[in-house]
């Protein structure tokens, strides 16, 4: 009696399980993947079924609105060095003084490590202020594939919406990141980083590395001229550039660059179309599929071979679920980026200190999906905004319940403790209670203690220690 009652439990148990279909599968498949990924798993698909066409897509002319592209400057003495004679034993990978051995072992060991991972460990450890981490992970996610940052400091505040000197301040400390030239905005720049790394930047080098393009045109006593030193100097300086890494990224497995392609765009609608924000998919990026459905009703009227029918009926029905599942991958990522871009609407207005606080169940709930759904969408894909390019996922972030019932970001609540701290004066410094009052204010509940919290993982000293600080 019992092993019946247990057969049963068994049975029940069984027939409670979910089934994942090939076609579930491929479906969850399809929404982690962004469109580059899903542009080589498509092709694998097409080369596989015979009645798969891939569409090809005009460029839209409408791209007022796409991240621009910015042309080289022709006088841009990045590109008048020449590389390949002035750096001619530099590779990829390692430094030219380095035996072949010694290279391989530096490159395969630094190319086991992503470069995103790796700097965003020592900005972990090196920022101090909440925001700074944020601002900092955005500037880690926009370097490119030789690890330069391309946008000013002017543009990258315009963008987030913060002051150009916080992000001066802020790049010059990423600037002290290893690999050293990392960060900065041009090959001049990168190489003059890696020498005060080594402690050997001097005067004349500093005019040299000013003067790239007359190296590259090998014009040695111009530069001993303007260097104020004898040509076999030059010759040496030289010597020691090309122990240098003109692209320090190539040290590491730089995925940075291959992933910050759109995966959706958006923009600002004007006043007469209602305002707003438009979402869309990236159709640059977005591949499609067609059935051909006539190529099938072509071949199934000229065979009589039933494993040759079957075989053509397996693949239609493969098409055309593969093509219904691609429209469902497609309004599932509009949806969640269009709630997420409604729910940020002051971020997009007026910049990252306005971040709203937002979580993955909020949205799913909002939109009527399941938060593991959500969490598939958001997690590699990018969209591209006025203010730059953001992984979806950089829009979730913890809160603060608010005394008015709505609730504030603590990214935000941390920017504000680290404004509050920074402009007190010597004779008023401010205690944790002092900040609980004032930002209690400004409509932000908060606990002293989370106020300590926050302060302390911000490596910002008590007040008692801040006063005796700034009493030297």
């Amino acid at each position: 009696m019992a092993g019946n009652k247990l057969s049963q439990t068994l049975d029940l148990r069984q027939q409670q399980n979910l089934v994942m279909t090939p076609q579930m599968q491929q479906a969850i498949k399809l929404l982690q993947l962004s469109n580059v990924e899903l542009q080589d798993y498509l092709d694998e698909e097409i080369a596989q079924n015979p009645l798969l066409e891939k569409i090809e897509t005009e460029r839209s002319d409408d791209d007022d609105h796409r991240p621009e592209e910015k042309p080289e400057r022709e006088d841009d003495p990045e590109n008048d060095f020449d590389a390949g004679s002035s750096m001619s034993n530099a590779t990829p990978g390692g430094r030219a003084d380095f035996s072949e051995d010694e290279r391989t072992l530096e490159s395969t060991h630094a190319k086991e490590k992503n470069l995103h991972d790796h700097l965003m460990e020592q900005l972990t450890i090196s920022a101090q202020d909440a925001l700074d981490k944020t601002i900092g992970t955005l500037l880690i996610d926009r370097l490119d594939e030789a690890g330069y940052l391309r946008e000013s400091p002017e543009e990258l505040a315009a963008q987030l919406g913060v002051s150009e000197e916080r992000i001066t301040k802020l790049v010059a400390r990423l600037k002290k990141f290893d690999p050293a030239g990392i960060f900065a905005f041009n090959l001049s720049e990168c190489l003059m980083l890696q020498l005060e790394d080594r402690g050997v930047l001097d005067a004349p080098m500093k005019i040299l590395l000013e003067n790239l393009n007359l190296l590259g045109q090998h014009d040695y006593a111009g530069l001993a001229k303007i260097c104020d030193v004898h040509p076999n100097v030059v010759k040496e300086m030289a010597q020691e550039l090309r122990t240098l890494q003109p692209k320090p990224a190539s040290l590491f497995d730089h995925s940075i660059a291959q992933t910050a392609i759109p995966d959706v765009l958006m923009r600002k609608l004007p006043k007469d179309k209602g305002g707003g924000w438009r979402v869309e998919l990236n159709s640059d990026t977005l591949p499609r599929v067609l059935v051909n459905q006539q190529y099938y009703t072509d071949v199934t009227g000229r065979t009589k071979d039933k494993g040759e029918r079957e075989y053509l009926v397996t693949q239609l029905n493969n098409a055309n679920w593969l093509a219904k599942a691609l429209d469902q991958r497609a309004q599932t990522i509009l949806k969640v980026a269009s709630e997420i871009v409604e729910r940020q609407d002051a971020f997009f207005l007026f910049g990252i200190e306005y971040l709203a606080p937002l979580t993955l169940r909020e949205v799913a709930d909002s939109i009527g999906m399941h938060e593991s759904t959500v969490s598939r969408v958001t997690t590699g894909k990018f969209i591209g905004t006025p203010r730059g390019l953001f992984e979806l996922k950089f829009f979730f972030t913890s809160s603060i319940e608010g005394s008015d019932g709505g609730s504030v970001s603590s990214e935000a609540v941390k920017s504000k403790i680290k404004t509050l701290i920074d402009a007190e004066e010597p004779k008023a410094i401010l205690s944790d209670d002092d900040i609980v009052d004032l930002l209690q204010k400004d409509g932000i509940d908060i606990a002293r203690r989370t106020i300590a919290k926050y302060r302390e993982a911000m490596g910002i000293p008590s007040s008692v220690q801040r006063r005796r600080i700034k009493k030297i």
